[in-house]
């Protein structure tokens, strides 16, 4: 990297909990708080709909059969193409694999939370002690439980909002993930170490004061427009 790209770039990458001192919320122990699980209606629906169907189709040619008539020709195909073709026939073998991914599917829809753009929140009193978990801390005044989360989505705005108020920012975007923040904004005046200080204590008091159970690292960089002096 040359001197002038050197100017025209600032970067630095924290982790939010490793800024000990710049207040007193920054020291809060970490709490585990558990993800928000989907109910997953759509796909619950779909299945039960599609064992629904099929099962009463099986059942109704079942009793057909049983009382003297004759069986569906769908069923009579199907029971002699799976008695003519080997088990490595490509169709057979297609047809196992469909019906592997989708039970792998199924499986993991079952076994996984859902919900990746909504962050759970620290919740009322959830600093009283290290490693409590939340349901510890959960109970409110009246001994109701209270979760809340924020979607990522929302929390980028909010963050964003920040960094504009940054003197020398000219644009900036924000990107929560689940583990990361990555933040890039683009600087008009002032130099570029100054803003990117600035960019990163004001995202660092930003990501506090959004009371996220799981403190994200921070990444911010800062860079000036070619067509941009100074």
């Amino acid at each position: 990297m040359n001197t002038d790209q050197k100017m025209r770039q600032s970067t630095s990458a924290s982790a939010y909990g490793g800024r000990a001192g710049t207040d007193a919320g920054d020291g809060d122990p970490p709490v585990r708080a558990k993800r928000f699980w989907s109910a997953r209606r759509v796909p619950a629906g779909i299945v039960a709909l599609v064992v629904f169907a099929v099962s009463g189709l099986l059942l109704y040619d079942v009793a057909a059969v049983r009382s003297g008539r004759p069986a569906m020709r769908w069923r009579e195909w199907l029971a002699d193409q799976l008695a003519a073709r080997p088990l490595d026939d490509p169709w057979i073998m297609s047809g196992a694999a469909l019906l592997a991914a989708l039970g792998v599917w199924m499986v993991v829809l079952a076994l996984t939370p859902g919900l990746r753009g909504l962050l759970p929140m620290r919740s009322p009193g959830a600093g009283a002690g290290a490693g409590k978990d939340v349901e510890e801390a959960e109970a409110g005044v009246a001994g109701v439980a209270v979760r809340a989360g924020i979607d990522r989505t929302s929390a980028g705005l909010v963050l964003r909002d920040r960094a504009m108020e940054v003197p020398g920012v000219r644009s900036a975007r924000v990107d929560v993930g689940r583990r990361r923040i990555r933040a890039r904004a683009l600087a008009h005046f002032r130099d570029l170490d100054e803003v990117r200080a600035d960019l990163d204590t004001a995202l660092h008091e930003g990501i506090h004061q959004l009371g996220l159970a799981r403190r994200p690292a921070l990444s911010v960089r800062v860079r000036r427009s070619a067509k941009s002096k100074g």
